[in-house]
């Protein structure tokens, strides 16, 4: 962790939803005039497409899972060194992970492939990190204990698939029963390495759908924000002076539902991110200015 040079990372699964929450935090880092270095967490991954493909098809044929949620996929420990560093330094070593068509003709690189490392600007005020191991703790790994904030992106699993399988679909054009399959050949490390992540982040969103999600594959729509509701819990309130009068007043029909978690309206989730974060990141630059 770091005064000077604060780390945030926003985890969760594939489907989950971190690319809306990271949004939210660029609008807050563009009204307070902040520049951030941007990490994504799939610039860490191991190995590129075709390797990753012939990694899979080996651990299959030998009866295993293997899937980007693994441990063994994923460079944690130079993800823990590139916070660990951007912490001590405010500078760091970085790649992009070429993804679509759009990225490779804007990065100049091929789909499925990584571009090279180098070395981070220096004057960025803080590192934002969006994906799957922002909290990652094993026997000889822990990203987590070099973060300032850490927040996971956790809809019950059910919405979830429904976004993951609607937005695979629409984007890079997979057949639903392919979906399915990558989702059931994940689920050993979805247990293993995803979930354990929740326990150790300062706060998660957990968004919960108000109609029917019981079969997944089968639904044609993604729930909407009016039709859900998001249940906010922090682990330690009293860290980041939170106070929930103050959101239960801000955010029209929030409810408490245990000490440390309320809960709002699905609409009010872009709002609820903002009252939540501005003062937190706001207190991040201050106490960065002192340091």
């Amino acid at each position: 962790m770091s005064k000077k040079h604060p780390v945030i990372a926003i985890t969760g699964s594939s489907g989950a939803g971190t690319t809306t929450v990271k949004k939210s935090f660029e609008h807050i880092f563009f009204r307070l005039g902040l520049k951030p270095l941007m990490i994504e967490g799939n610039s860490f991954y191991r190995y590129n497409s075709i390797e990753m493909q012939q990694r899979i098809a080996r651990a299959q044929k030998a009866g295993k899972n293997f899937s980007h949620f693994s441990i063994e996929a994923n460079l944690l420990e130079d993800l823990a060194r590139t916070f660990k560093v951007y912490g001590e330094t405010g500078s760091a070593k970085h790649r992009h992970y070429v993804r679509s068509d759009e990225d490779a003709k804007k990065l100049g690189y091929p789909v499925g492939t990584f571009t090279p490392w180098q070395k981070a600007p220096r004057g960025t005020d803080l590192l934002f990190y969006e994906g799957l191991h922002g909290a990652v703790r094993t026997e000889t790994v822990n990203v987590a204990q070099y973060t300032d904030l850490l927040v996971g992106v956790v809809p019950i699993v059910n919405l979830e698939w429904i976004q993951k399988i609607h937005r695979d679909s629409a984007l890079y054009g997979h057949k639903p029963e392919d979906i399915t399959d990558i989702i059931l050949r994940r689920m050993e490390d979805y247990v293993r390495v995803i979930t354990p992540q929740f326990t150790h982040t300062d706060i998660n969103f957990q968004r919960v759908p108000l109609v029917d999600t019981s079969n997944p594959f089968m639904a044609r729509d993604i729930p909407t924000a009016d039709e859900s509701v998001v249940i906010i819990r922090f682990k330690d309130p009293l860290r980041f002076d939170i106070d929930f009068e103050y959101l239960r007043a801000m955010l029209h029909k929030s409810f408490m539902s245990r000490h440390n978690s309320i809960v709002i309206p699905g609409g009010k989730m872009g709002l609820a991110m903002e009252v939540i974060f501005r003062p937190i990141i706001e207190r991040m630059i201050e106490d960065r200015k002192k340091a």
